[in-house]
């Protein structure tokens, strides 16, 4: 059997005009779990990364830690499979007639602009992306040229499947990627519904990892959403 650890991406930069970034905090966080690795003295086999720069430098940042420790390190493989489902454009297309035509949204909507704190931001905008994001993944809502989330799943699985059939057994893999692959893992691992699967996603934390053992006919769950790597719990953020 072999052994995937799947990390989340560190904080990225939530609110900002470009989002696909990590925030100071997420640097810090990537860093803490090289380190954290290292000091476990584990070994990789191989390494790869979902094709986002938040998830290309949470990589690339606890590598340089986890190599700064004497420990080796392999070059990141870029995979395209593990590329996060396109929750922006979902709601940056879906939100505004959303708003028009649903009360309750309306309602999310206006205390999400009414928010004046980063931990109020957090908890309105939250609400809000998981009513419309469950909404689309059920096929409840239709937005045009944007992956469908049965697409997504299926693109996601595929990629996993790859892992176990490029390996030679026994290996351990890094994979840094985001929730929603995760979920996907997760729905892999113990069979989830479509609602569960997004269930699991929210809960991800920044830079959290979680481990699978595999085979070319197994997929099972070793680990869940973890960051034994943070030492204060300022670290524990989920945007």
């Amino acid at each position: 059997m072999s052994r995937l650890f799947l990390v989340r991406h560190g904080q990225a930069s939530f609110l900002e005009r470009n989002y696909d970034k990590l925030s100071a905090k997420g640097e810090t966080q990537s860093r803490m779990l090289g380190e954290y690795w290292a000091g476990l003295n584990l070994r990789f086999d191989r390494v790869y990364s979902g094709p986002r720069v938040r998830q290309q430098e949470t990589a690339r940042i606890a590598g340089q830690a986890f190599q700064a420790a004497g420990q080796p390190w392999p070059e990141p493989i870029v995979i395209n499979a593990f590329d996060e489902f396109q929750a922006e454009l979902v709601m940056e297309r879906a939100l505004p007639s959303l708003v028009e035509q649903d009360a309750g949204i309306r309602q999310m909507h206006q205390a999400f602009q009414n928010a004046r704190t980063r931990p109020e931001q957090f908890k309105t905008f939250q609400q809000i992306f998981e009513v419309v994001i469950g909404r689309w993944a059920e096929g409840r809502l239709s937005v045009e040229g944007i992956e469908p989330w049965p697409d997504f799943c299926l693109r996601v699985q595929k990629g996993l499947e790859q892992l176990s059939l490029n390996g030679n057994g026994g290996e351990q893999i890094a994979l840094f990627s985001s929730g929603g692959p995760v979920g996907v893992a997760m729905q892999r691992a113990l069979d989830l519904s479509t609602e569960a699967t997004l269930k699991a996603a929210w809960m991800v934390r920044n830079c959290a990892f979680s481990e699978f053992l595999f085979s070319a006919d197994r997929f099972t769950l070793s680990a869940y959403n973890a960051t034994p790597h943070f030492t204060d719990t300022e670290f524990i953020t989920y945007r």
